[in-house]
């Protein structure tokens, strides 16, 4: 029988350009949680945490539209209070930090995401140029989550958009 190896997208590439970083990362089981109806408030106090409301966070859960989430790590038996489904190996985490993570995405996302405008604790669906993706703000980082069919090319243009702009910081 062949041993089969678990393996991430992108089999934790890194790269760093003008003193900003581009990483896969591992953020562990995700877990989508749809609420059945009426039941979001009996989910988020099961979870200990209210539901997240639109475009936040709630600790590990991440709104991702609608009654629904994405939650990072093991849920506890929502046996009756929700639709609980493994998203683990359909996604591909992308961890951008550094002076032009903001500007980066900025070049490929059509939303303002200088601190004012989104701050840590925002989580937004969002396109990423063709793609969509699930896009976090951290304490000092972004995080793009992107379909895993869809790493190469989310690498790709985040690359580019950073090799553009670490060009133009030279000159």
């Amino acid at each position: 029988m062949a041993d089969l190896i678990a393996k991430s997208a992108l089999a934790g590439r890194s790269l760093t350009r003008a003193a900003t970083t581009l990483a896969e990362i591992d953020i562990g089981p995700l877990k989508s949680i749809a609420p059945f109806p009426g039941q979001a408030a009996a989910v988020g106090a099961a979870l200990g945490h209210g539901f997240p409301a639109p475009n936040t966070m709630s600790g590990p859960m991440l709104w991702t539209g609608r009654d629904q989430a994405l939650l990072r790590g093991m849920p506890p038996d929502l046996t009756g209070l929700a639709a609980v489904t493994d998203q683990t190996g359909g996604w591909c985490a992308l961890r951008l930090t550094g002076p032009l993570a903001a500007d980066a995405l900025m070049r490929l996302v059509p939303m303002d995401l200088r601190p004012n405008s989104f701050p840590p604790g925002t989580c937004v669906r969002a396109p990423l140029n063709h793609m969509s993706m699930i896009l976090l703000r951290e304490a000092d980082c972004f995080v793009s989550l992107v379909f895993r069919s869809m790493a190469e090319t989310a690498w790709h243009e985040l690359d580019s958009a950073l090799r553009g702009l670490a060009a133009r910081a030279a000159l």
